[in-house]
């Protein structure tokens, strides 16, 4: 069954759009609070999962274990380098961890395997301001 795309979708994905980087939840309501849209917080929550459902939007936890999202650029999968400091996200290519999570997968005796790598660092500028 598909999602209707209401006007509040497209308010959260238009923000999500304009967010720097992976945002929480709770961060993109606040930024929709502001901007005084009325659209809730479980509204968002919805929205999101939608979004990220659809192939709009990338998901990933947190090193907290938060989910953070942001509007997708990149088709199929794909990896990401992420600032812990100020949440810039990179989109990468990684040969080399599809063809190792395909191989240790099939040494187990597993098929069609999925896997999720993000990479967690600081990006160049918050490096030199640390």
């Amino acid at each position: 069954m598909a999602q209707r795309n209401t006007w509040q979708k497209e308010r959260v994905r238009e923000a999500l759009s304009g967010a720097p980087g992976f945002v929480s939840a709770q961060r993109l309501h606040a930024t929709l609070r502001d901007l005084d849209t009325g659209i809730g917080l479980a509204t968002v929550y919805r929205a999101l999962a939608g979004l990220a459902a659809a192939g709009e939007a990338d998901q990933l936890q947190s090193p907290e274990g938060e989910s953070l999202y942001r509007a997708c650029t990149m088709n199929g999968h794909h990896h990401h380098l992420i600032c812990r400091s100020c949440g810039k996200a990179v989109e990468i290519e990684a040969t080399a961890v599809e063809r190792w999570a395909q191989e240790t997968a099939a040494q187990h005796g597993f098929r069609d395997a999925e896997h999720i790598v993000d990479i967690f660092g600081l990006c160049e500028d918050c490096a030199k301001a640390a």
